[in-house]
């Protein structure tokens, strides 16, 4: 609790005891100042907003209302009323600071990654500084226990780091001399030096901070509805008091004193605190809930839009697949397979291409390049080279047929790489783009959740592409894509979305900056430390994990489902009040009560959004 929620209280406690006390003494002067002093106790606050608030032309809202009715209530001699209205209000402001409050408090302690210094390598001594003060290319040691404060590469040790705090995974990740690390992180075990690639400023960390203390800024549509309401609603409901408080007694020629108390009753339950507070508070919890599981959601527009998710397309590389090419079938003919591998992994040595290092990673053993001469590439098709005396050639089917050797087809899809000697073929080796082990699972999640279709767009051959959408079930697949292409498809698909219904668009954030724009909502997955899909996505997944985009629909569906149920019995409830107080069945008291009971619970069910399954 905060030292203003203490003062807060002391006050209401105060005041209730000054209350309790003024209702006990007899009727007289004292009695009048003591509840005239409760009143102002608790309610200066709100007479004096209510009168900046006129003054700036800003005039219905509910310290207006609250203040019409209270003086009202002390112009007809309904002391009680008037401090009983105040007090019980600010136990209802109290309650609503107080839900809040806890929520950032939660959303504080789950983001609770800032590293508050970073020991750097200066002139041979150690340094503990601030991490602001670090330039790149410095050496930070990070010791166990501790949180690697910037973004780096570890030059030195070996260790696991828990990144549960970022990512909501709880299991480690080993990293040794080589590896990425990113600021926020806990060194778990080894001591490491690491080299600083970015400032402070540009860290994971400050990104992942800067978004969660911002994404309250971008109000959801619902967000935007309550505040519209509002501005209809107040002078509807002050219109309506004066009604109620003139028209029956002019019609029935009396009876001003009780119409006017009812008018003003009917002011006080008229307030809308209910709404005003609890769906905010809705979608600032959703925001929170889905970041402790390691999904960054830019505002309430975005988690909003994400509710209404329809058509969800992947990109496949690095998105559905692991984005490293990886030996998955060795087919020989005439040699072993050890022989197929060692002449393919010979002839590629000095090729940088992914699939010649997938192919001498296969391997496992040391090339011997001594026998090797007149290496030549042969661009599109592959390499020919001069082998202890033999000539090998690795390439695809168009280098086979431009050296007159006849291959078999080969069921499995992938990228071939047929190897022959000295004109005669012996076998080929089949490379592929992992899938990711949660791609199926991610795929068949969605569809539990209710979308509609999904597609894969990729720039791979379409054999390849039918081959990864087969084995993960999905709907629609587009091959031979340039990233032009992507975007054009995904304006095609917009265009198949109904209703309110929302096309997201999946990516790993580098090269898809575009159609992350483009589609409603773009999420950019196991994107930590890209300024490209920080900067294009709606959605950030923080992990590598494509399962997490059916957890982010159902989180965002849950807030939206939360939000709803406030507004309906928020309404239902005031609604219902209102007319009790206007036909003479509830008084000032009964109002003030519901009220405040209203928002409390509405409160209490707005932290729900908090929680995700």
């Amino acid at each position: 609790m905060t030292n203003r929620q203490k003062k807060n209280l002391l006050r209401i406690g105060l005041s209730a005891a000054l209350f309790i006390t003024g209702l006990l003494l007899p009727a007289g002067p004292l009695k009048i100042a003591a509840l005239m002093i409760t009143y102002l106790l608790v309610g200066w606050d709100v007479l004096r907003e209510a009168a900046e608030n006129i003054w700036h032309g800003e005039i219905f809202d509910e310290n207006f209302l609250m203040s019409v009715a209270t003086i009202g209530a002390i112009a007809i001699g309904e002391y009680p009323e008037a401090a009983l209205v105040m007090l019980l209000y600010q136990i209802g402001e109290f309650f609503q600071a107080y839900a809040l409050g806890k929520s950032r408090q939660s959303i504080a302690a789950l983001m609770d990654i800032r590293p508050d210094t970073a020991n750097v390598e200066r002139d041979g001594a150690v340094l503990t500084v601030s991490p602001e003060e670090v330039a790149p290319g410095e050496t930070l040691v990070v010791k166990p226990g501790e949180r690697v404060p910037l973004d780096g590469v570890v030059i030195e040790g070996v260790s696991a780091l828990n990144t549960s705090a970022l990512t909501g995974e709880s299991l480690p990740r080993d990293v040794t001399p080589g590896d990425e690390v990113i600021s926020g992180c806990v060194n778990q075990s080894g001591l490491l030096r690491v080299r600083a690639t970015k400032p402070y400023g540009e860290s994971t960390v400050a990104k992942i901070l800067d978004l969660v203390e911002n994404a309250s800024a971008k109000k959801a549509r619902t967000e935007s509805f309550i505040t519209r309401f509002a501005r209809v609603y107040t002078p509807a409901v002050c219109a309506l008091a004066l009604l109620l408080f003139a028209l029956p007694p002019l019609l029935t020629g009396g009876g001003w004193r009780m119409w006017g108390e009812r008018a003003l009753s009917f002011l006080v339950v008229s307030c809308p605190c209910a709404l005003g507070i609890s769906v905010p508070l809705t979608f600032f919890g959703g925001i929170g809930g889905a970041s402790r599981k390691g999904i960054l959601v830019k505002g309430g527009t975005d988690l909003e839009q994400l509710a209404n998710a329809e058509i969800v397309v992947f990109d496949k590389t690095g998105t559905l697949t692991e984005g490293s090419f990886k030996v998955t079938v060795i087919h020989p003919e005439k040699v072993t397979e050890q022989e197929l591998l060692r002449l393919a992994a010979t002839v590629e040595t000095f090729s940088d291409h992914p699939i010649s290092r997938s192919i001498r990673a296969q391997y496992h053993l040391p090339v011997d390049a001594s026998g090797l001469s007149d290496v030549r590439e042969i661009a599109g098709q592959g390499v020919s080279a001069t082998l202890d005396g033999h000539t090998v050639y690795a390439g695809n089917l168009a280098l086979m047929d431009t050296i007159g050797v006849t291959v078999p087809t080969c069921p499995h899809a992938g990228t071939v790489v047929h190897v022959a000697q000295n004109g005669e073929y012996l076998g080929h080796i089949v490379i592929s783009d992992e899938m990711k082990p949660g791609s199926r699972e991610a795929i068949a999640a969605l569809r539990r959740e209710g979308i509609r279709k999904t597609v894969m767009l990729t720039g791979d051959s379409q054999a390849v592409a039918d081959d990864v959408a087969g084995k993960l079930g999905i709907d629609e697949v587009h091959a031979h894509l340039l990233p032009a292409g992507k975007v054009e498809q995904v304006e095609a698909l917009l265009l198949q979305t109904t209703g309110k219904g929302k096309l997201v668009f999946v990516g790993d954030g580098v090269n898809d900056a575009p159609v992350l724009t483009r589609a409603d909502i773009g999420v950019a997955m196991g994107a930590l430390g890209s300024d490209a899909a920080v900067e294009a996505a709606d959605v950030v997944l923080m992990d590598d994990d494509p399962r997490k985009l059916a957890l982010a629909v159902r989180a965002a569906r849950h807030t939206r489902r939360i939000a709803t149920e406030n507004i309906l019995f928020a309404l239902g409830v005031k609604l219902l009040a209102l007319a009790l107080v206007a036909i003479g069945l509830a008084n000032m008291w009964i109002a003030v009560l519901a009220d405040v009971g209203v928002s409390f619970l509405a409160i209490l069910n707005a932290t729900r959004a908090l929680r995700i399954r």
